[in-house]
């Protein structure tokens, strides 16, 4: 084996390894920070040493083993922690077996809850759950979000700081305080995806690492709390969404809508097992006393005025299912379509309200204005849309506008429309985007937009910081 091959199983192993690795040292020392120190040290002695002497047989093991040496060194070497040098010199003991399997994940759990603690803005608890969970380098965060490293650097060291100064257990939180813990962990796996899956800024469409990487961390939560139904639901809805990447992006990196793309190329496997996750997580939801999904889904109701009822009618079914279970629903919808005409628009319409009660947030009514034009008329989600032009929240959010423009078109309204895409393309901070809604824009009057419109590129997915419509 070449140096250059040692160095890419080094890499391969960390990636699986990393998270381990440290979650087992941080139970042992109980400080995050110092256990993704002593990893690290581990990492280089691997650089180091697995050229000349080969990958061991067990390389997790042997970086585990090198991380107690470490520990144990760093121990004799610190006056302040020598009261605590018989109590973990025990525990560290290098003639002790290696943890058991079951303990290893209890360990792990611990160390997701504390990278996603609450005392951490949403920024530092993205970059460490990326740097210990994803064993991701500084660098690679950095170019994933185009920030500059030095910053993402800071933002991990003072994440750090902050657990250690306000001496954050190293714990699974229990009773009442596991739901609003457990909701930060599953946002910040969102957000990830979500920046992979339409990047935010920058010359890329989709960053596909961000997403394998929110992928990974998703399965393993749900192997680690297997009881729970919006983990099964995240899991699920980035499984589908994550189905259709093949066909988001053209030859040249350009955005492909979601009703423009071959369905051949979407990734059957992964729909497979998203839409197994998701009848897990309404599997558990019925346990926990929610309606299961068809009930929630039922007709349109008042829908052609913008009130659709949902439900099946009452408003209270839907209410026991989670916001992310209800988004991989609506993905489940488009998956199971194989042609664009065969989408069950009153269904996907119906599920966005039941989300609009849960949430009360403008970006899931702008998504299920789409729905809604799709089911019943642009007209219909034209008037939805009027009523949260003004809303605050949405003043700088570029898919209002692109959704406004995408129904004026299909109302024949062209010249309001061309204005939109243009309001729009100015304010998108992702040049593929950008150029796409330019695009739009300059079709208005032309013909090509409302041939465009009239596909109905009004397509909203099931992920509500993502594009409804203009795009994907």
């Amino acid at each position: 084996m070449t140096a250059t091959d040692t160095h890419r199983a080094i890499e391969a192993v960390w990636r699986i390894e990393a998270a381990r690795l440290i979650a087992g040292l941080a139970g042992l020392v109980r400080d995050v920070g110092l256990a993704e120190e002593l990893a690290q040290d581990a990492l280089v002695a691997a650089l180091e040493q697995w050229p000349e002497s080969g990958v061991p047989r067990n390389p997790g093991a042997w970086l585990m083993t090198v991380s107690k040496r470490r520990a144990i060194d760093l121990i004799r070497r610190n006056e302040r922690l020598q009261r605590n040098l018989v109590e973990l010199g025990h525990r560290l003991d290098l003639e002790e077996e290696l943890p058991e399997a079951d303990e290893i994940e209890d360990d792990l759990l611990r160390l997701v809850f504390t990278a996603c603690h609450p005392a951490l803005s949403v920024e530092a608890r993205v970059a460490m759950t990326l740097r210990v969970l994803g064993g991701l380098t500084t660098d690679e965060i950095a170019r994933a979000f185009l920030a500059p490293e030095p910053t993402v650097a800071q933002r991990i060291v003072r994440a750090k700081r902050t657990l250690a100064d306000r001496k954050v257990p190293f714990e699974v939180p229990q009773g009442t305080e596991l739901a609003g813990r457990l909701s930060s962990v599953l946002e910040v796996i969102y957000l990830i995806f979500n920046e992979g899956y339409s990047a935010t800024a920058g010359d890329d469409w989709m960053r596909p690492g961000l997403c394998a990487d929110a992928q990974r961390l998703g399965r393993v939560l749900a192997g680690l709390m297997p009881a729970e139904p919006e983990v099964h639901g995240l899991v699920a809805l980035m499984e589908i969404q994550a189905s259709r990447a093949a066909a988001r992006v053209g030859p040249s990196g350009e955005p492909i809508l979601l009703l423009e793309q071959n369905r051949a190329k979407w990734d059957r496997l992964l729909i497979n097992r998203g839409l197994a996750a998701l009848d897990r997580a309404e599997e558990l939801s019925r346990t926990e006393g929610a309606a299961p999904v068809e009930a929630v889904a039922g007709s349109g109701g008042d829908a052609e005025r913008g009130e659709g009822r949902g439900a099946g009618g009452a408003g209270e079914a839907g209410t026991g299912l989670g916001p992310y279970t209800l988004q991989a629903a609506i993905a489940a919808c488009h998956a199971r379509a194989t042609a664009p005409e065969e989408t069950d628009w009153v269904r996907i319409a119906s599920l966005y309200e039941s989300l609009a009660r849960l949430s009360r947030s403008p970006v899931v009514e702008l998504n299920r204005a789409v729905a809604l034009s799709m089911a019943y008329g642009p007209a219909v989600g034209l008037g939805l849309l009027d009523q949260i032009v003004d809303e605050p929240s949405l003043k700088d959010y570029h898919l209002l506008p692109s959704v406004r423009g995408d129904l004026l078109v299909k109302l024949g309204r062209t010249a309001e429309a061309r204005a939109e895409f243009e309001r729009a393309a100015a304010m998108t901070r992702n040049a593929r985007e950008r150029a796409l809604l330019e695009e739009r824009a300059a079709g208005c009057g032309t013909g090509v937009e409302e041939r465009a419109a009239g596909g109905g590129t009004g397509a909203s997915e099931g992920v509500t910081r993502t594009s409804p419509a203009g795009t994907d």
